[in-house]
């Protein structure tokens, strides 16, 4: 019973660790997608 506790915990600290990995990754995703409107935005404003 003990080990199946130990399992489940090292499973669980995993799978956080990996969505901690992949919400970041995604987040970078965003903001450079962010950047890349800015200055879509700042070059359209500059040409008028």
């Amino acid at each position: 019973m003990k080990k199946a506790i130990a399992l489940l915990g090292v499973l669980f600290f995993t799978l956080s660790a990996a969505g901690c990995n992949t919400v970041k990754g995604a987040g970078k995703d965003v903001e450079r997608g962010g950047e890349k409107v800015q200055d879509a935005a700042t070059n359209t404003q500059q040409k008028m």
